[in-house]
């Protein structure tokens, strides 16, 4: 049966809560083993960036993070897009924040309106700055990208960046994949379609209807009724044997419905192991 491989399961911050720090605590409170940083100010002045958090506030995060084997993992800034230089600053700073607080992975949209080979350009100072401070780079699906981008940007890695890229892996985002033309509605397929050797790192997790990016706990959209497509995508990272970080991109009320999919999904990982 060989060696299982370890998975944890944790929250995300959001806009929503009444206080920044909510999410997290609610994390160490509950006994969730990850947890992802994600600055989302707004244009309306909602959400928070890392300019909101001081060097007290790092220190008290690392330290709680470290006492309750919390793994840490950043988004890059909402606002962050690497093919607009001006957004490069702003990655760095995301990145230095990553260092300040331990987090062991710093994560990224990708971007395919240039193209695939202007994506991967804009990126390389993003690549080897996450390389030379020892923090896995995640590069995550939108709903506007499909696996063939991805297969076609990590063959490009391995031709021209092979040696900076080993570090370098896929965020998997079942709700976007649920949302992507090509599989709609078949995230199981968008994963089907996904080279077999392109490494799965991260994973956001969430659900929708197929019509947009409602961000819905897991179990409480089509899971609830029918949970063939989770244990299709647990049967598949077991393959691929993931072992990273499993984020729900939610803050619901009641924050417990969190704590419900954890447990499900625990359980569902654990069995025919």
């Amino acid at each position: 049966m060989g060696e299982m491989k370890r998975i944890r399961i944790g929250n995300q911050t959001a806009f929503s809560a009444t206080t920044l720090m909510m999410p997290f605590e609610y994390a160490v409170a509950n006994g969730f083993d990850a947890f992802e940083w994600f600055p989302d100010r707004h244009g309306s002045g909602d959400g928070w960036d890392e300019s909101d958090i001081d060097a007290g506030t790092r220190r008290y995060i690392k330290d709680r993070a470290m006492a309750h084997d919390i793994a840490l993992s950043v988004h890059a800034s909402l606002q962050a897009n690497p093919l607009k230089h001006e957004s490069h600053e702003l990655l760095f700073k995301d990145i230095e924040f990553a260092q300040d607080i331990g987090a062991s992975l710093f994560n990224i949209h990708l971007y395919t309106n240039e193209g695939i080979e202007a994506y991967i350009k804009a990126i390389t100072p993003i690549i080897r700055r996450s390389a030379e401070v020892g923090i896995k780079l995640s590069i995550e699906n939108t709903p506007l990208t499909t696996p063939d981008d991805f297969n076609k940007m990590f063959a490009l890695f391995q031709n021209i960046l092979a040696a900076e890229t080993a570090h370098t892996g896929i965020c998997l985002d079942l709700g976007h994949a649920n949302l992507c033309d090509s599989t709609r509605n078949d995230y199981i397929g968008f994963i089907d379609k996904l080279d077999i050797q392109l490494p799965i790192i991260h994973i956001h997790m969430h659900e929708n209807y197929g019509d947009n990016d409602s961000h819905l706990p897991i179990f409480s959209g089509p899971a609830g009724e029918n949970t063939a497509g989770v244990r299709g995508f647990i049967e598949r990272m077991k393959k691929r044997k993931f072992s990273g970080s499993v984020i729900l991109e939610q803050w619901p009320e009641p924050p417990s419905l969190l704590n419900s999919a954890r447990d499900r999904l625990y359980h569902m990982w654990m069995q025919d192991c």
